[in-house]
């Protein structure tokens, strides 16, 4: 599924932004308020203009979040009010009820608790300021900086998701990760 990418150049207030989650890990919201720290102060708008956030347009024309929501968390408590957006779906002419439908069919929300639970799209917060901490997200992003896995895997993964299931879960298993929160041990097959 491909989607056309519209930029808006004007600014988006970061507080009008809605999530389409419930969670974000604190932990790497913290660690990109960190990095943006380190930019010279005359290039944080060059890196903002590189980092847009990826949004669907729903009802009322409001902009929903399907990526970045740690960064624009982050951005948010750096201080920053407004943020460029990039329009990937226009939805605004379904009803909400519609509209979450589609997303949950495009795979572009993910409404599930700290707790690993789904929840009813109306439990996802209005503002990404409301997002709750979910400590596992933190450790999939450090897991991911440290080598663990390469988000740019998904295309792999689309293609053969029994092998790479199959893949995955055998290196769960391994004696290698026993140190690993959650590790089962190993397993024979049955």
């Amino acid at each position: 599924m491909s989607y056309v990418r519209e930029p808006v150049l004007q600014p988006v207030p970061i507080e009008s932004l809605r999530p389409t989650q419930i969670t974000v890990g604190m932990r790497e919201v913290e660690e990109k308020r960190k990095r943006l720290r380190k930019q010279k102060p005359q290039k944080i708008g060059s890196f903002i203009g590189h980092h847009m956030i990826p949004i669907v347009l729903g009802p009322k024309k409001r902009h929903y979040v399907i990526d970045h929501h740690h960064l624009s968390l982050a951005l948010h408590k750096e201080g920053l009010r407004d943020v460029l957006v990039t329009v990937v779906l226009d939805l605004s002419a379904l009803d909400l009820d519609a509209f979450w439908t589609v997303l949950d069919h495009k795979s572009l929300v993910y409404p599930f608790d700290a707790q690993g639970r789904r929840r009813d799209f109306a439990d996802i917060p209005k503002t990404v300021m409301q997002l709750k901490d979910d400590p596992f997200r933190s450790l999939a992003g450090e897991l991911r900086r440290a080598g663990g896995f390469a988000k740019d895997k998904r295309k792999a993964v689309e293609e053969d998701f029994s092998a790479a299931m199959e893949r995955a879960l055998r290196l769960a298993r391994s004696e290698e990760a026993e140190y690993l929160p959650g590790w089962c041990g190993p397993k024979a097959d049955a």
